[in-house]
């Protein structure tokens, strides 16, 4: 790639001074919602709340130095790339709403499946790793740390 295709320092330091602001927004998030954790007040005695609310503090706290000194990233992306990095959040919130309807297994099955293919996985290798990315993590939480998952509609 030639001298004149590469972004400028400044666009590389907003490019990193965005990405900053959307980790602190979601380390707000992350420990808003890690503070209205309820528990039983004779459990530990620090109680669940303690490690999503220390992440978030830390999230935001690196976030922020971030921020302040972006230092050199990569400019952002466009075209075809811009949907590949796009398509990530998009099919994570799509496998969360599946998440209660479909089932642990099934919502587990669309993520992987989308985001082998966004990588470049041919179709039937890409299925064949979502299947057994799905069983897999299906038998650990529910036989070996015998965790309920929702099974859905489909399975249920």
């Amino acid at each position: 790639m030639s001298d004149s295709h590469q972004p400028s320092a400044r666009a590389t330091r907003l490019t990193g001074r965005i990405a900053a602001l959307i980790l602190i927004a979601l380390a707000l998030v992350y420990g808003l919602g890690g503070s209205v954790i309820e528990y039983a007040f004779a459990s530990d005695p620090l109680g669940p709340r303690v490690f999503p609310v220390a992440l978030a503090v830390v999230l935001a706290g690196l976030s922020i130095l971030y921020f302040l000194k972006p230092g050199a990233c990569e400019g952002f992306p466009t075209g075809p790339l811009l949907v590949k990095v796009l398509a990530i959040p998009v099919l994570t919130v799509i496998s969360i709403a599946l998440f209660e309807p479909a089932g642990f297994a099934a919502s587990i099955f669309v993520l992987t499946l989308g985001t082998g293919y966004i990588f470049g996985a041919p179709l039937k290798l890409a299925l064949i790793g979502a299947v057994g990315h799905a069983a897999l993590w299906w038998l650990i939480f529910s036989y070996l740390l015998e965790v309920y998952l929702p099974a859905g509609m489909l399975f249920g």
